[in-house]
């Protein structure tokens, strides 16, 4: 409930006689200047010393019967009615605080009565486990509490100062003013908050369920909680960590900045001074935590819509979900470009965003705009690449003007297919680029795993013949790289009871049999629509469909367009056309076929993308428009109908569509296009029917033009190529740095056990980036050949090693070395956790500590361990459950620790504190300024603005941040040394405030443009 309805409820009337309660009023005033001794307020109170009338009892009674005024009267409750003891509690011992303040009442007086509340909150002990609601509860009601004590003081006689006196008077008359202007608003807060949780059960709905591609064979359901079905995949990115971007841009090496006392805890955990890009890796759902705004790439089926169903289901719960705690209490706004563009029409307004996107409630004017305003947004919007190149522009000039106007605290997320658009496209917008990870043997294995439980015990014999199928055939196994393609091969191998068709071509053909013809006859369905069709015929017809939405670039057709292109298809299909009746025949393919679906009452699409271009692939071939093929070579939509193109096609018409593609290639003088067309071309080599030895020959020489890659983003793309590839890739000797780490990262792309020998010989090379590359390759292999064949082999000199399972963790344990840096994922079991922890007894350590908070005991054994991120997604712990560590200087623990940061003062070492994602209230900020030993701070900038305005932290030297007001930094860390902001702001940033910062020394902001630098000191180093 918002603060103003609990101050309606509140009003002067109803809580002035109680307050006054509190309060004693014949004991000597606040005195005159030269006269008696002011009072403290322990000496004002009704339950402390002489004067006392009321008993702690009493107290708590005055705050009961406030909770009850405040829950009564119209519109929602201001907090769950099972925690009004709890609430209770916390306000008397908030009240209760007032006697222990060390200050009189003139002081109170002076500090006004929201910073008197903040001191008896911080006095009072924290509540503990209360809802949001009831924490802003008791915040708007100790304000409240406070603004009439200090009426009650400005009415005592003896309070006679005379510039109190104007400011009481004012604070009285602004009482009233209040009071009575909050009699006269209207309150749009409870018909938004009741409008919410309508609009959340309407997502946690429409979103909470996944569709499992196959499992609907024989009795088993299409559809499955969402909860239990989804499976969190890995996002990665390449960037530059703040202090290796420092020192590569400063050119000062790492032990020149040690000598300098203004740098030396920047560089005091930092790794070697070359680094330039290290691969980031981070859990895809767990992304906006870290970042506040992403663009996400993904393949075809590699689960973007999925993750974006996922974070719209945990943002809408009713409880908080594990691991997801960070998203509670948002709203989600779910905005497919594909719906929202079918007609060309203008993208929505915010107003419009509803409507727009399919949601039938009908919300309260304003409801979006104030939600957005106020930053509680999750703004979700899925497939720019699911609309025409030319209105993507359009769609990203939409999307900063949204950003312009609410961008402020809300979390962002777009997706796209990897090409679609340009590597830098919204990064000026301070969008962090990642790319969701193919699935490796890990995450392979656990789908299958989840696949044959949610289809019934009917499925349990299948799964490991399949698991064993997946290892020992590579043909197969490649294909398993996303949740879609998992899925269908999960599908054929019960359904053709443990056996595999071999290639992409064969798979979905057997897909499409599967769908198209068998589900129902194995049903012993009959005809349920009244039509019976042939696979064939079925395929003829729909094809037609995929095949206008390919040429017009959607994959939205509106219904009524679409059984207009049925219908003109059916006179071609004697089946069909046997019928008689066009509208039967449409309704069959859409209701029966289980290759479309209606996601609105007017419009229709394909149950996926790719199904949509193996059709459509198949109608162009059919038709041999090749002209049309290689006119979209470099589209980034006919990627894969071109490669599916090259399986439907009969050798002479392979020779004939691959020697376009080459001609294309050579005829453009654009690097990123030929790079797009060649590696096409490439890649269909493995789905063409058969190939001429010259053709094969044309291919592979202009791979070989493009190799080496000269981006880190082309290396990824070569390495989609495949086994073609690796013969080409230059050896070690005579690479520069820069060109190794490209051809490294190409190589872990290609997911086959014949890279591991290429890839052993990098193993010694002294660039901690290309080893870093090798250790995160890991996961795409087998665990043991490449665990003996790279791993084993690493120089481990400033080398972080990524475990991600029990599998990698057990080679890891048998390799003869104990890196002294680990980040252990959580899909690392706590034995083995442990295990690894008191074999290597790490100096760094990142930890998804998966096990209950209070197993922290593997810590005991880490005397060395200086640098700790701590990642604890299951319940709330404490700092106080982690052992002495003497040696530890850089603490990040992700969420905020249940008792606070006072046990902190058991490290007396930590200088650097990441409390990005704790969510910094001003309790917290007091917290954090009570410790003089940290110097160095990682904050989200949102949470600057959560600092109390009487608080300073001069002894912060150095502050990472995203982009914030200079002002307000130079307010809140006057010592400060040096400032790293995380990412660029949107728009050129005046730092001319940081004059006003006598220590500081450098600003450090890749890609970020300011205004102002004129008036800083000519000591101010500015790196952008």
């Amino acid at each position: 409930m918002d603060p103003a309805v609990v101050g309606s409820r509140l009003a002067t009337a109803a809580i002035g006689p109680l307050m006054k309660k509190l309060l004693v009023s014949d004991v000597p005033g606040a005195g005159l200047p030269g006269s008696a001794r002011r009072i403290r307020l322990s000496g004002l109170v009704s339950f402390r010393g002489e004067k006392r009338t009321l008993t702690d009892k009493d107290v708590r009674k005055l705050a009961a019967t406030l909770v009850e005024r405040a829950s009564t009267g119209p519109g929602e409750p201001p907090f769950p009615a099972d925690e009004t003891e709890a609430v209770t509690d916390a306000l008397a011992a908030g009240l209760l605080a007032l006697g222990d303040l060390d200050m009189d009442d003139v002081q109170a007086v002076h500090l006004g009565h929201e910073a008197l509340a903040g001191r008896l909150r911080a006095a009072a002990p924290p509540p503990d486990g209360l809802a949001a609601s009831s924490v802003l509860f008791l915040e708007t009601a100790t304000e409240i509490a406070c603004r009439h004590i200090l009426e009650f003081f400005t009415q005592r006689p003896s309070f006679v100062a005379r510039t109190l006196v104007e400011q009481s008077r004012g604070q009285a008359a602004l009482a009233a003013k209040t009071d009575a202007l909050l009699d006269r608003l209207p309150h749009p807060d409870t018909r938004d908050a009741a409008f919410e949780r309508r609009y959340l059960k309407h997502l946690a709905a429409k979103h909470g369920r996944l569709t499992i591609y196959g499992i609907d064979l024989y009795r088993s359901e299409a559809e499955w909680p969402l909860d239990m079905a989804y499976l969190s995949l890995e996002a990665t990115g390449y960037g530059e960590e703040p202090a290796d971007a420092l020192r590569r841009a400063t050119g000062v090496g790492r032990e020149e900045m040690a000598d300098a006392a203004w740098l030396a805890t920047f560089t005091r955990h930092q790794t070697d001074p070359t680094t330039t890009y290290r691969t980031r890796s981070l859990r895809a759902d767990h992304a906006l935590a870290e970042h506040g705004r992403i663009l996400l790439r993904g393949q075809a089926g590699s689960g973007k819509t999925t993750l974006s169903q996922w974070l719209t289901l945990a943002a809408a719960a009713e409880q908080p979900v594990e691991g997801m705690t960070y998203l509670w209490g948002r709203v989600p706004f779910v905005l497919p470009l594909r719906t929202l563009t079918r007609h060309g029409e203008r993208l929505p307004a915010v107003a419009d965003f509803l409507s727009a996107a399919g949601c039938p409630l009908p919300a309260p004017d304003g409801w979006a705009d104030r939600v957005l305003s106020a930053g509680r947004g999750l703004v979700l919007v899925d497939g720019i690449d699911e609309i025409p190149e030319a209105e993507r522009g359009r769609a990203r000039t939409w999307l900063r003007d949204l950003l312009a106007a609410y961008g402020e605290g809300n979390r962002w997320l777009v997706t796209s297919r990897p090409t679609a658009v340009r590597d830098d496209w919204l990064a000026g917008d301070g969008f962090t680029e990642l790319t969701l990870s193919p699935m490796t043997r890990a995450e392979v294995t656990t789908f299958v795993q989840r696949w044959h439980r949610a289809a019934g015990p009917g499925a349990a014999s299948y799964e490991q013949p399949l698991l064993d199928a997946l290892r020992a055939n590579e043909d197969v196994g490649r294909l398993a790289t996303n949740p879609l393609m998992c899925g269908l091969i999960c599908a054929l191998h019960r359904d053709r009871r443990g056996f595999l068709p071999r290639g992409r071509k064969a798979l979905y053909e057997a897909a499409l049999s599967m769908l198209l013809e068998r589900r129902d006859r194995e049903r012993d369905m009959g005809s349920p629509s009244g039509v019976e069709l042939s696979e064939d015929a079925q395929i003829r017809l729909i094809q037609r469909l995929a095949y206008w939405l390919t040429v017009n670039g959607r994959t939205q057709i509106d219904r009524e367009r679409a059984k207009t292109i049925t219908a003109e298809a059916i006179p071609a299909v004697p089946e069909a056309h046997a019928v008689g009746d066009p509208d039967k025949v449409f309704t069959h393919l859409l209701h029966r076929s289980g290759l479309l679906r209606e996601p609105t009452a007017e419009t229709v699409e394909f149950v996926h993308r790719t199904f949509q271009d193996f059709l459509a692939a198949k109608h162009l071939v059919d038709r041999w428009d090749i002209g049309l093929l290689v006119s979209h070579a470099a589209d980034d939509q006919w990627e894969d109908v071109i490669r599916m193109a090259l399986g439907h096609a009969r050798p002479r018409e392979c020779d004939e569509l691959l020697t376009e593609l080459v001609k294309a290639a050579d005829a453009t003088t654009d690097r990123k296009a030929r790079l797009r067309i060649v590696v096409l071309a490439a890649m269909a080599l493995d789905q063409a029917t058969e190939v001429s030895p010259e053709v094969r020959e044309a291919v592979a020489a202009r791979t070989a033009r493009i190799v080496p890659p000269v981006t880190n983003d082309e290396a990824v793309t070569l390495g989609q190529v495949g086994r073609l590839v690796l013969d080409l890739l230059p050896a070690p000797e005579g690479l520069d740095d820069d060109t190794a780490l490209r051809v490294v990262i190409t190589a872990t792309h290609i997911a086959a056990d014949a890279a591991i020998p290429y890839l052993a010989r990098f193993a010694a090379h002294p660039s901690l980036d290309i080893r870093s590359q090798l250790v995160w390759g890991w996961r795409r292999f087998e665990a043991r050949p490449y665990a003996e064949g790279v791993v084993a082999r690493l120089d481990p000199t400033d080398l972080m090693y990524t475990v991600i399972d029990d599998e990698r963790a057990r080679e890891l344990l048998r390799l003869p070395c104990a890196p002294e840096r680990l980040d252990i994922r959580s899909g690392v079991s706590a034995k083995l956790t442990a295990a690894l922890l008191d074999h290597c007894a790490p100096v760094s350590l990142s930890l998804e500590w998966t096990a209950p908070p209070r197993y922290l005991g593997p810590f005991a054994s880490l005397p060395r361990l200086e640098d700790l991120w701590l990642g604890i997604h299951r319940g709330r712990w404490r700092l106080d459950d982690l052992p002495n560590l003497d040696a530890l200087h850089s603490l990040d623990f992700g969420s905020w620790p249940k008792d606070g940061l006072g046990a902190l003062s058991r490290f007396p070492h930590v200088e650097r504190l990441d409390l990005q994602r704790t969510g910094l209230t001003a309790d917290r900020w007091r917290q954090v300024a009570a410790l003089p030993h940290v110097s160095q701070l990682v904050v989200d900038a949102p949470d600057l603005l959560t600092c109390p305005d009487d608080l300073r932290l001069p002894g912060t030297r150095i502050l990472h941040t995203e982009p914030a007001e200079p002002d307000l930094i130079a307010q809140l860390f006057p010592g400060l040394r040096v400032l790293t902001l995380l990412s660029a702001p949107a728009a050129p940033l005046d730092i001319s405030p940081l004059a006003a910062l006598p220590h500081l020394a450098l600003v450090h902001a890749p890609g970020a443009t300011f205004t102002g630098t004129e008036h800083l000191p000519s000591r101010v180093r500015i790196i952008t």
